[in-house]
């Protein structure tokens, strides 16, 4: 989804090789008088490293320098485990992340959410989705009746859109097993997906919101043959997080910048409107933590299965008692 479409994990040797770089660096742990650091380290997860993403992050950064009076040094890597690390080793302060690890910066690193991205097109989330040919009649209901009478076309076993919200939010609270209600269950990514349903290889397929926008502009033909019978709730964009004992008035200092970055009129907020472009965003809005409630009810939603698959009663308990929790939150939101 926008620059997040980049991060995919590379390895972890490379990553820690640059983590321990960091490391002996110091980081952000010099300080000034007063407790104020000296410098900001800010994570930034791309798999093409600085090479490439250096470029269209750098004038923001440089941006960022200058607002908050503090230089601004930027940390790539291609594994959000090291870099969530880093943060917990307060060797990075400010990071920018997508919604899974930002929800794992906050468990395990001291994290908190200052702001989310917002594409720009405008949205600041996507939703999953279960595609049929336009004109095949199929619907929700059918599809959910099983009886093995549809070939089906899930995502990655780890695509969050593909696989992960469509059972949190739409299988497995029906008690529904794709591999036991269809006829076959193929695995691939959202295009191939998309590009089998529209040529009958299959029957039904998740994809997502993203990906119709896609299609749309750039293979207009297939996506006439698409129609969309199930949108899951909002999967939150990717977001800027900030550790939560940074100094007080810096971390204001740094909330401000990115809520007022690229707004407003002259030649300064269209230089910067153009900063974003690059960057696929138009703009970065207020959110906390509370934002990410939709990825830990599909992490909850896991737990759950793993621990029925275990017989662990005790885990199965404290998993319902959790999706509970959040589903409660999601139904009462506006």
């Amino acid at each position: 989804m926008s620059f997040a479409s980049f991060t995919r994990r590379a390895g972890l040797i490379g990553a820690a090789v640059a983590l321990m770089g960091l490391s002996a660096c110091g980081g952000g742990d010099d300080k000034k008088a007063g407790g104020a650091p000296s410098s900001i380290t800010f994570s930034i997860l791309s798999a093409e490293g600085q090479a490439s993403a250096g470029p269209l992050w750098q004038p923001l950064l440089d941006d960022m320098s200058k607002s908050i009076g503090v230089p601004v040094e930027p940390f790539f890597g291609s594994n959000y485990t090291v870099l969530v690390e880093a943060m917990r080793g307060n060797q990075t302060q400010v990071a920018w992340f997508s919604a899974k690890p930002a929800v794992e910066a906050i468990d395990r690193a001291d994290a908190e959410v200052i702001a989310r991205t917002v594409n720009k097109e405008g949205h600041d989330s996507y939703s999953s989705t279960l595609i049929v040919k336009t004109g095949s009649g199929i619907t929700l209901d059918q599809v959910l009746a099983c009886g093995k009478r549809f070939d089906f076309g899930i995502g990655d076993a780890q695509s969050t859109s593909g696989t992960l919200a469509p059972m949190a939010f739409l299988f497995n609270p029906r008690g529904i097993v794709p591999a036991q209600c269809f006829a076959t269950v193929r695995s691939a990514n959202h295009q191939a997906n998309a590009f089998s349903v529209a040529t009958g290889v299959v029957d039904v397929a998740t994809s997502n919101t993203v990906n119709t926008v896609f299609l749309n502009r750039q293979n207009p033909a297939i996506a006439a043959q698409i129609t969309e019978i199930w949108q899951s709730p909002p999967i939150p964009e990717s977001g800027i997080l900030v550790r939560s004992d940074l100094d007080p008035a810096i971390k204001e200092k740094i909330r401000s910048f990115f809520l007022t970055y690229g707004q407003g009129t002259g030649p300064e907020a269209e230089r910067q409107r153009r900063v974003l472009a690059g960057l696929e965003y138009s703009q970065f809005r207020a959110a906390d933590d509370s934002y990410l409630n939709p990825i830990r009810e599909m992490v909850a939603d896991q737990q759950l299965q793993e621990a029925r698959a275990k017989n662990d009663a005790a885990a199965v308990t404290a998993a319902e008692a959790e999706l509970q929790r959040l589903r409660a939150l999601r139904e009462v939101q506006p």
